[in-house]
């Protein structure tokens, strides 16, 4: 089993849109191929963990979830890099599909999309670490039992302003860059 890097994808890895309802407003951060390439090089997965509420409130659908995801592969390999695996849960309280209207084990704080991973990519979570710009990530992280790190990028400056509550990020870091620099240093892989 291979250690891995789970990855919030707005705000983490692309920029804090809001629901990113159009590919034109999509843009990855400047540094995000880079990181994403010394991690692939490191031996470690790249995965993509995102809460996709959107699809459940009927603001996007999964095709276009696909096309986002592909659109940021063809980015990435343009640079060399690439995402092992995407996952995403499509529900939202407020959902205006009612399928999608529930409680369940894959929207972040919830630890359900790294255990799927965990299981269909065959990852160590001890050996891995989750990034995020929100609480919610810190702590689906720590749930799964990983290590996590908040970046001050998207919603982030502000979260870490916020009482931490059960969220105890290893490290609160200024971007995905930074973030993946110190895995790469304090990793015992």
């Amino acid at each position: 089993m291979r250690p891995a890097v789970f990855l919030d994808r707005d705000g983490t890895i692309i920029e804090e849109r809001g629901y990113l309802d159009r590919l034109d407003l999509l843009e990855l951060y400047p540094f995000t191929t880079d990181a994403i390439r010394l991690l692939n090089r490191a031996g470690y997965a790249a995965v993509v963990v995102t809460n996709q509420g959107g699809i459940g409130r009927g603001i996007i659908d999964e095709p276009f979830l696909r096309e986002v995801h592909e659109a940021i592969d063809a980015r990435l390999a343009a640079g060399n890099a690439r995402i092992d695996g995407y996952y995403f849960c499509p529900h939202h309280p407020d959902a205006v599909i009612p399928a999608l209207r529930q409680t369940c084990a894959c929207r972040k704080p919830a630890p359900g999309m790294i255990e799927q991973a965990c299981r269909e990519l065959a990852l160590d979570p001890r050996r891995s670490v989750t990034i995020g710009d929100r609480r919610l990530d810190v702590v689906c992280g720590t749930s799964a039992g990983t290590r996590s790190i908040l970046v001050r990028t998207g919603h982030g400056a502000h979260e870490e302003a916020m009482p931490r509550g059960a969220a105890r990020p290893d490290a609160i870091l200024n971007n995905l860059m930074e973030a993946v620099g110190w895995i790469l240093r304090t990793s015992s892989r």
